[in-house]
């Protein structure tokens, strides 16, 4: 057998150093709640972290129920990062158990929260994790993120000193591609008839990117998606669509689309398609990563709101 050249050796154990950082040591093990945190551990860890994100790709967090495996990979790893909000407590509850509360990042820390009520949207609580005032899905707002951001390079700095300028380079970069996202956002929904920026999607995930970017958005159900709605509440929805002559009607890719339907079918208001609120897509799909979420968000609506409202 021909063995390889000590150049090339040579090469491969440099290459290996430059990468990892340290002499080829094993990545950070770093578990996320869900799918879109996750994604910011690793725009910012690169190849230094290994991540594993407890709710996966268009998965529920809110009907999620953590595994006996969910609890003991918490226990093993570096670092647990959180949204915070009262949207994922049990990760917190569960690094507590193991022993591990030093190891959490609440990725949210800083951000200025909006105040939600199930109430005004005639749902009932289902009571998971949203027991908050606090309106949680603060990703929606791309300021916010820049904010997630800067939590998530700051804790992987600390716990891995050797990466600190890799992390800040990586933030920073990410940084700027958020910065030209939520101009993009802005610019194009500026071009948007202001009558026409009102839309249904199936739960209130959406308020931050009301607030942030002016499209307002009716939902049956409140801030959780296994929030029940009550036949009062929508009914009044469906009235309120009418009066309104809101354009379009959205499935989100967690929710069961049956409900919304119903409302499209009684309404009059259109499908306009499918929207990621609490979770990304699958690789090959059109959400694979946080940036491509909110352009697709974005494209769809938009497309949506274009276009003349069916009689």
């Amino acid at each position: 057998m021909r063995l390889p050249s000590v150049h090339v050796l040579f090469s491969l154990i440099a290459a290996c150093t430059l990468t990892i950082g340290n002499a080829c040591a094993a990545p950070m093990d770093v578990v996320a709640s869900f799918s879109i945190v996750g994604d910011f551990v690793r725009q910012i860890g690169g190849e230094r972290v290994a991540v594993h994100a407890l709710v996966g790709a268009d998965e529920d967090s809110h009907a999620f129920q953590p595994r006996p495996s969910d609890a003991r990979r918490v226990g093993a790893a570096k670092l647990v990062v959180a949204n915070g909000l009262g949207f994922d407590d049990w990760i917190v509850r569960l690094a507590h158990s193991a022993g591990r509360a030093d190891a959490v990042v609440i990725a949210s820390s800083g951000v200025t929260p909006l105040d939600s009520s199930d109430d005004e949207k005639g749902g009932k609580d289902d009571g998971h994790d949203h027991h908050h005032s606090a309106d949680p899905h603060a990703w929606q707002d791309v300021a916010n993120v820049r904010r997630y951001v800067a939590n998530i390079a700051a804790a992987l700095a600390a716990a891995d000193p050797d990466g600190a300028a890799f992390y800040r380079d990586n933030a920073a970069r990410y940084d700027a591609e958020l910065v030209k996202l939520d101009s993009e956002i802005r610019t194009r929904i500026a071009t948007l008839p202001a009558e026409r920026r009102k839309v249904v999607s199936s739960h209130d995930a959406f308020g931050y990117f009301s607030h942030a970017y002016g499209i307002r958005f009716l939902a049956p159900a409140g801030v959780a998606s296994s929030a029940e709605p009550t036949a009062r509440g929508v009914a009044r929805l469906i009235v309120q669509i009418k009066a309104e002559k809101v354009p379009a009607v959205f499935i989100e890719n967690i929710a069961d689309p049956r409900l919304l339907d119903r409302i499209r079918a009684e309404s009059g208001a259109r499908i306009g398609g499918t929207l990621y609120s609490d979770a990304l897509s699958s690789a090959t799909g059109p959400a694979r990563d946080y940036l491509a979420l909110m352009r697709h968000n974005l494209r769809t609506l938009a497309d949506a709101l274009d276009a003349p409202r069916a009689p």
